[in-house]
């Protein structure tokens, strides 16, 4: 999009609080942080819970961004003399109106997808199944939210044939303003689930909201197959013709049979008198349901059936994106090498940005294909952003990645290299020297750039744990939800990250703003600094041999006793330091570490001499999480509360409290007080069971199969002869045991592992690095 600033104040309905120049805006940006083309930058000032987007208006002046949306209560502390500032009431509403002012001026078609579950994978397969007919536009990622809809449909331009948008909801209104800026012709309604259902009295009510979306498309395409969703499309009273896919006769799209066999699903479809058939390369329930409405799409648009299923085989699971790894000689490789757009570009250089452990960052580059711009346009935008992310190394691949080398020395100040294909890149390696950097692989899928992330990516194990930061990050999110605007965040990360990878998590969590760290050990925030962490860090477990990396890391410690509190105070005044920051532990019912009540007249005594300042005063609670404790809950808040207030009397200035942890936040929200420390919710365990929070395990642990063995009835398996065979019995032998951490205990049939999508128990003893399984009865298992 490109408007003048004049006219966009027009659409949004603002008034001017300056004017400067009539200038063309073309980039629209909420997030400060993902600034790339600040002269053509439109800001929007939105304000959230916990952020004001306002506060950074003077920050984005400074790097060059002149037109401003903010609402009435702005202010700014500096002289702006060359800024366009619109006033409006609420900047949100406004950017909306922008947008679907936009999508207006385009008569074209697009599928608009919502529902619980599914929508960006049917999203992605679609465009799979469509690319070859249409010039297509869509959702990056899985933007579905208020702002994600809005920069989504920005992207909508001439050269577009096809737009395919999701739409997420988690409350009533939500549909309404985002149905004006995706405008469907072609409706997608996936499924109606439990996920995000807070804000809803029902399933019902939720159907009903979501289907709000599609009150002008041409037809909706939904599973008639599944009852909550066909009950609501039925009581629905849209214009949009029904467009049903299921097993029933009567339906649009009729299903006559299925079947699954290792791995592959063929189906029998039947549309408007033609019937034909279908194979999928999943076997999985939802892989199938998702695929399903894909060939229904496509039967509404007229594909041919013959199209329908040749494409169909093309279908592959939807990679995690932007997936960190250890790379070779000491590197860290992020694969993002699905797709090749400047939309996924520039959230691929936000994750490269966000990364600190190495100083020196490289970025491999395919041919940017399809993309609708002319070239040296879009490869001197490409180097640009390199160029604003400090990128310091593009190695690009492709025959006009490599003709658009002048723009690249033009525009990018940093290292270039190019080479015609995969193949001439991978022949001259050795010569590139790749060691203590960050490198970003990012390319179009038919240049398959997974042959360079295998290159790259060390490879040490065959059993890996996964830790999807995206699951990470929306859980912090669904925990935020529940916090006043002003309650702070701590989150734990001491124990390698609960063995989730320490400086990953820590950069994950201080691009999305929590306020603090906190480790268990001085040594673990030494590693935090040294990978770039600058969010406060607390140390849980002072150690008298820490004090000296305490003050040159900047990390905060505990106080728990008075011991420490004396031999930390005298080695401050030696070294002639006030001041230093520290948090007190008070002791109110775990009894673990912390000034007991009874010493709290001592400690009281103490503090207005100490040569530290006292940032926070915490607790512990016992039992948080368990209804039958909140007797004894309350009263350790009330301990804690008493004697917090004693302190803050003693002291004469404020710090922090805090005692909620994962389980308080959702059981206790009475007791937020100044901030929370959030622990093991954060990797997707909700120790409150409450049901309430909609997380998502973080961690998957992936080993491989060594070798298959066909035992006769008796033959015993593993040390000991444990593992005693019947007839027809197969073993697997996979890569993993007790020195992975894989128990012991786990053995003879106690333990299962998930296998071609069927569970499979171990059998035997589990040995230091092996472990066998009984994959008896299981397809498709090598």
């Amino acid at each position: 999009m490109e408007y003048s600033i004049r006219y966009v104040g027009e659409v949004i309905g603002g008034r001017w609080s300056q004017f400067h120049a009539d200038v063309a805006v073309s980039q629209l940006l909420v997030d400060s942080r993902r600034l790339i083309f600040p002269a053509s930058t439109l800001f929007f000032a939105l304000k959230g819970l916990r952020r004001d987007g306002g506060s950074y208006v003077a920050e984005l002046y400074r790097r060059g961004v002149r037109n401003f949306v903010v609402e009435e209560v702005w202010r700014t502390e500096i002289d702006m003399p060359e800024a366009n500032i619109i006033v409006v009431g609420d900047a949100l509403a406004a950017l909306q109106r922008l947008v679907a002012m936009h999508r207006s001026r385009y008569a074209l078609a697009v599928i608009g997808i919502t529902g619980s579950n599914g929508k960006t994978i049917v999203k992605e397969w679609l465009n799979t199944l469509l690319e070859a007919d249409y010039r297509i536009v869509r959702s990056p990622k899985s933007y579905n939210s208020q702002t994600g809809v809005a920069l989504s449909v920005a992207q909508l331009g001439s050269s577009h044939q096809l737009a395919i948008f999701e739409a997420g909801i988690s409350r009533h209104g939500e549909m309404s303003r985002l149905e004006p800026m995706i405008r469907p012709t072609i409706g997608v309604f996936t499924n109606i689930g439990e996920a995000h259902s807070e804000g809803f009295d029902s399933l019902a009510d939720k159907a009903a909201e979501k289907l709000k979306l599609f009150v002008r498309s041409e037809v909706l395409v939904y599973c008639a197959d599944q009852p909550e969703t066909a009950k609501a499309v039925e009581g629905w009273n849209g214009k949009a013709r029904r467009w049903a896919w299921g097993r029933g006769e009567g339906h649009a799209v009729r299903i006559s049979g299925i079947d699954s066999c290792e791995g592959w699903t063929k189906i029998a479809v039947d549309c408007e008198g033609a019937g034909f058939t279908i194979e999928l390369p999943f076997s999985d329930h939802a892989s199938v349901e998702n695929a399903l409405h894909g060939v229904a799409v496509l039967l509404w648009l007229k594909t041919p059936p013959e199209k329908i299923t040749s494409r169909m085989r093309l279908l592959t699971p939807i990679a995690m994106r932007l997936e960190l790894k250890n790379g070779i000689n000491r590197c860290s490789v992020i694969n993002d090498s699905y797709s090749a757009d400047l939309s996924s570009l520039s959230m691929a250089l936000d994750f490269l940005s966000q990364q600190q452990q190495h100083p020196r960052r490289t970025v491999i580059l395919s041919d940017f294909l399809e993309s609708g711009r002319e070239e040296g346009e879009l490869y001197s935008a490409i180097a640009r952003a390199l160029a604003q992310k400090k990128v310091d190394r593009m190695i690009g691949i492709g025959a006009h990645i490599g003709a658009a080398g002048p723009a690249f020395a033009t525009e990018f100040p940093g290292e270039r290299i190019f080479y015609p294909t995969v193949e001439a890149f991978r022949n001259d390696m050795a010569r590139l020297h790749f060691r203590d950097e960050t490198i970003l692989i990012k390319g179009a899928r038919v240049f398959e750039f997974e042959t360079i992330d295998r290159l790259l990516t060390e490879q040490i194990h065959q059993t890996v744990m996964e830790v999807d930061l995206g699951a990470m990050a929306g859980n912090l999110r669904a925990y935020r939800q529940l916090l006043d605007p002003a309650t702070r965040v701590m989150v734990m990360v001491k124990a390698f990250g609960y063995g989730s990878g320490t400086f990953e998590i820590a950069n994950l969590l201080q691009f999305h703003g929590v306020d603090y760290l906190g480790v268990a050990y001085a040594d673990e925030g030494v590693v935090l600094r040294k990978a770039g962490i600058r969010v406060p860090i607390m140390i849980m477990n002072t150690e008298t041999s820490s004090f000296d990396s305490l003050v040159e890391y900047n990390l905060e410690p505990v106080i728990y006793s008075f011991a420490l509190l004396q031999v930390f105070d005298r080695w401050l005044k030696k070294e002639g330091i006030p001041f230093f920051p520290v948090h007190l532990e008070l002791e109110t019912g775990l009894n673990r570490l912390g000034f007991p009540p009874g010493e709290v007249d001592a400690l009281l005594a103490a503090l207005p001499a100490a040569s530290f300042k006292v940032v926070s005063v915490f607790s512990h609670f016992a039992a948080s999480e368990d209804p039958q404790q909140d007797a004894f809950t309350r009263r350790q808040a009330e301990t804690y509360r008493v004697t917090a207030d004693r302190i803050g009397q003693a002291l004469g200035y404020p710090f922090l409290r805090h005692m909620d942890n994962s389980a308080g936040i959702v059981r206790h929200p009475g007791l937020q007080l100044d901030m929370v420390r959030l622990g093991i919710g954060l990797y997707g365990i909700d120790s409150a069971g409450s049901g309430r929070l909609d997380l998502q395990e973080v961690s998957t642990l992936k080993t491989t199969v060594a070798q298959i063995k066909r035992l006769h009835k008796g033959d015993t398996i593993g040390y000991n002869r444990q593992g005693v065979a019947a007839e027809g019995t197969i073993i697997a032998t996979v890569r993993i045991g007790y020195a992975d951490g894989y128990s012991r205990a786990l053995g003879s049939g106690a333990g299962k592992m998930w296998v071609s999508g069927h569970l499979a128990p171990t059998i035997g003893i589990v040995s230091m690095d092996m472990t066998m399984i009984d994959i008896t009865g299981i397809p498709g298992v090598e």
